[in-house]
C-alpha cells in the first residue's frame, strides 16, 4: 500500500490509498497521513490496518490532482516548526564501479576524512540486531518550512555556487504521544544541496545542505526493498541532460537503516510527541560527479517502480544575494 497526501478543488485536505496499482482512493474520514499515524499508534495497529479501517472511498483522478499542482507531501505537520528535516551521507556503496573505486581508495595510507568515515561505516555501520554501531555522517537541513510539494519548483538561492539534484529514499516518521519512534515508511526524496560550495572544504558541508528538499508523492507503507533501483535524470527543454542510477535499500548500503535511525533518534529532543521527521538516508551518485551543471528551467526527476509515480520538481532562480541589515535594539 502507498499513500498520498492532496488538496481537493474545494480547498480540503484528503488522504489517498493506492493498492494494488490502482488508481488512488480516499481514505474515509481522514485529512492527514500524520492523524493516521498516530491513531495506528495509540490502537496498536499498523499503519495499513488503519487505513483499512477507515475504508476507502471513491477512487479520484491522479492525474488531475498532480497536473493542477494539488498533491503535497505525503507526510507534514501542520505547524512546519514540528517538523526535522535531516540528512546522512557516506552510507551507500553505489555502482559496481564506484564500488571498485572505493575499495582501491581505503587501500591508501593517507585517507580522507571522508575516506575515514566511509571506512568506518563499512567496518561497524551494520551492527548485530540489539547492538549499536558507528554513528554516520549528519546534517540538519531545516524544518518543514524548507519543504516544497512534488511538482513544485526547488529554489537555487542567489547566494549559492550551485544547486544540484541528490536522489535517495528518505525515512519518513512521527513520533508518538509516548515519545516511541514512529517509521510510517518511505519516500523518493530530492535532498539538493550545493556541491561546488561543499567541494571547496567539507566544512562548508552545514552550509551545501541548507536548501529547500522535496520527497513522494508517494509514501511506501511497510518494509523498505532490500534492493531499491530507479532513475535520476535531470531534463531540460523536454530532452535528457544527464541521466543516473538511483541505487538504495541496505543491499546497497554500508549502514543498517536501523543504526541510521539509532543515531538520528537518541537525541530526547529529537523525540518529542507530535512530530515529524524526514530523514533523507543518501545518495549513491550525483549528476555533479559527471561535470553535469543544473541551470534554472531544468527538471529534476526521480523514479522507481517500488514508489509509484516520479518525484518532479523544477530549478528556479531565486532573489540575488544582498547584503542584510541587522537591526540593533
Amino acid at each position: 500500500m502507498r499513500l498520498i497526501q492532496f488538496v481537493e478543488r474545494d480547498g480540503e485536505r484528503a488522504v489517498g490509498a493506492i493498492v494494488d496499482g490502482a488508481p488512488p482512493r480516499r481514505v474515509e474520514s481522514a485529512e492527514s497521513v500524520r492523524d493516521l499515524a498516530l491513531e495506528a499508534h495509540r490502537n496498536g495497529r499498523t499503519l495499513a490496518a488503519t487505513v483499512e479501517a477507515h475504508g476507502l472511498g471513491e477512487a479520484v483522478d491522479y492525474d488531475a490532482i498532480m497536473a493542477e499542482k494539488r498533491i503535497c507531501l505525503p507526510l507534514d505537520h501542520p505547524e512546519p516548526s514540528h517538523c526535522v528535516v535531516a540528512l546522512t551521507g557516506l552510507t551507500h556503496l553505489g555502482s559496481a564501479q564506484s564500488r571498485d573505486d572505493m575499495h582501491a581508495k581505503l587501500q591508501s595510507d593517507d585517507l580522507t576524512d571522508s575516506m575515514k568515515m566511509f571506512k568506518l561505516g563499512l567496518e561497524g555501520g551494520r551492527p548485530a540486531a540489539g547492538a549499536i554501531g558507528v554513528q554516520p555522517e549528519w546534517a540538519y537541513k531545516g524544518d518543514g518550512s524548507w519543504l516544497v510539494a512534488p511538482e513544485e519548483p526547488l529554489e537555487l538561492p542567489g547566494h549559492a555556487d550551485d544547486g544540484g539534484e541528490e536522489g535517495e529514499i528518505a525515512g519518513l516518521y512521527v513520533i508518538g504521544d509516548d515519545g516511541a519512534v514512529l517509521r510510517v515508511g518511505f519516500a523518493l526524496g530530492n535532498e539538493y544541496s550545493d556541491h561546488v560550495m561543499e567541494r571547496k572544504n567539507y566544512l562548508y558541508l552545514a552550509h551545501s545542505k541548507l536548501r529547500q528538499s522535496s520527497f513522494g508523492p508517494e509514501l511506501l507503507i511497510g518494509d523498505l526493498p532490500e534492493a531499491v533501483s530507479g532513475t535520476i535524470r535531470i531534463i531540460r527543454d523536454g530532452a535528457n541532460v544527464w541521466q543516473g542510477e538511483l541505487i538504495s535499500g541496505e543491499a546497497n548500503m554500508c549502514h543498517s537503516i536501523a543504526n541510521l535511525e539509532q543515531h538520528h533518534f537518541k537525541y530526547a529532543g529529537f523525540r518529542r510527541p507530535g512530530d515529524v521527521h524526514i530523514y533523507f538516508y543518501g545518495a549513491s551518485g550525483l549528476s555533479c560527479s559527471d561535470g553535469v551543471a543544473a541551470r534554472p528551467g531544468d527538471v529534476f526527476e526521480v523514479a522507481c517502480p517500488d514508489f509509484g509515480r516520479p518525484l518532479r520538481n523544477p530549478l528556479v532562480a531565486g532573489p540575488p544575494d544582498v547584503a542584510l541589515s541587522v537591526t540593533k535594539l
